[in-house]
C-alpha cells in the first residue's frame, strides 16, 4: 500500500494512524501514546498531579509530567548511501528509512518533543537540528525527501559529527543497512551510548538480500562505486547466505554488547508494526 501512496507526508501519516491503532491494542496502551506528557503513577508521586481523565480512559493512574521533565531531544540518522537505493519489495531501503524517520518525527512533535534529522550522504551530513515546533515537521519532511541514495557509506564521519554536536543526552535513532567498507562506522555510532545518549538501531534489509533469489548467470553492479561482478548465483548462494547471516548476527551482537536497542527491519513488513514494536519494547523496560 505504501509503495502506491504519493509523497512522504502521506506515507508517514498512514503509518502514524496504524501506529496509534496498534498502541491502543498493546499491553502498554496509554503509556506509549502519551509518553511525553504522562508517566504511570509510582509511590512517592504527588497525588495532586494525578490525571483523572487518563484514569477514566485507561483505568490506570497516570501523573502529569511537565515540559522541563519531558523535553526529549531526538536525532533521526538516515543513511542515504548508494546501497540504500536497493529495493525489490515496493520500497527501497532508503524509502523505508524515510517513512520510519518521518513517522517518529511526527509522533515526537505531536508530543511537543524535539526532533531533527542527520542524513549521511557521500561522506557528508545534511543536518536539521532538533526543534519542537509543529511547523518543524515540514522542514524534516523536506530534508528527508530531497536527498537521493548516492555515494559510498561513511557512518564513521556521521558518528563523529553527532558526538561533536549532540549537546546533551539525546535519543539517536539510526536507519541504515550498515553495508560500510569502513571498519569503525558501527563501532563509533555505538560509542554514543557511552556518552549517555540513548541509541536505537534500525537495521534495514531487503528480502532479496536474505534469500538471494537468483539462478541464471548474473552481472551484479555496485551501487556505490564502479565495481562489477559476473557470477553464477547457484555456485555462490550457500556461501553468500552464510556470510550475510554472519554479518547480521555480528551487527546485532555488537549492539547488544553496547546496550543499544537493535531492530532488524525487512522492507516488506508493515511499518506501523515496526514502530509499535519499537515503542512498546521501550515502554516495557527497553533501553
Amino acid at each position: 500500500m505504501l509503495s502506491r501512496l504519493g509523497g512522504l507526508k502521506v506515507r508517514a501519516r498512514a503509518v502514524v494512524e496504524g501506529v496509534l491503532s496498534g498502541l491502543h491494542k498493546s499491553p502498554h496502551q496509554g503509556q506509549s501514546v502519551e509518553f511525553a506528557e504522562h508517566k504511570e503513577y509510582a509511590p512517592g508521586d504527588e497525588l495532586k498531579h494525578l490525571d483523572w481523565k487518563a484514569f477514566g480512559k485507561f483505568d490506570r493512574y497516570y501523573v502529569k509530567r511537565f515540559e522541563h521533565e519531558t523535553n526529549l531531544r531526538c536525532t533521526l540518522v538516515v543513511d542515504a548511501s548508494g546501497s540504500m537505493g536497493f529495493g525489490t519489495a515496493g520500497l527501497t531501503k532508503l524509502e523505508v528509512a524515510r517513512v520510519l524517520a518521518a513517522t517518529l518525527a511526527h509522533l515526537l512533535l505531536k508530543q511537543q518533543d524535539a526532533a531533527g534529522v542527520a542524513i549521511a550522504v557521500k561522506g557528508k551530513v545534511v543536518e536539521v537540528p532538533p526543534r519542537s515546533s509543529a511547523s518543524h515537521l515540514q522542514v524534516v519532511f523536506d530534508a528527508l525527501e530531497q536527498t537521493p541514495a548516492k555515494g559510498e557509506t561513511d557512518l564513521a564521519a556521521t558518528a563523529d559529527l553527532l558526538a561533536e554536536k549532540l549537546p546533551r543526552r539525546s535519543l539517536v535513532c539510526v536507519f541504515s543497512d550498515f553495508l560500510d567498507d569502513g571498519p569503525d562506522g558501527l563501532k563509533r555510532l555505538l560509542a554514543l551510548r557511552a556518552r549517555k545518549h540513548d541509541v536505537a538501531i534500525f537495521h534495514l534489509v531487503d528480502p532479496a538480500e536474505l534469500s538471494f533469489p537468483y539462478d541464471d548467470p548474473t552481472l551484479f553492479l555496485s551501487m556505490e562505486d564502479e565495481r562489477r561482478l559476473e557470477v553464477n548465483p547457484r555456485e555462490i548462494k550457500e556461501s553468500y547466505l552464510e556470510e550475510f547471516n554472519r554479518f547480521l548476527e555480528a551487527t546485532k551482537a555488537a549492539c547488544t554488547a553496547a546496550d543499544v536497542d537493535y531492530q532488524r527491519v525487512r522492507t516488506d513488513e508493515p511499518l506501523d508494526q515496526v514502530v509499535v514494536r519499537f515503542l512498546s519494547r521501550r515502554v516495557g523496560g527497553g533501553a
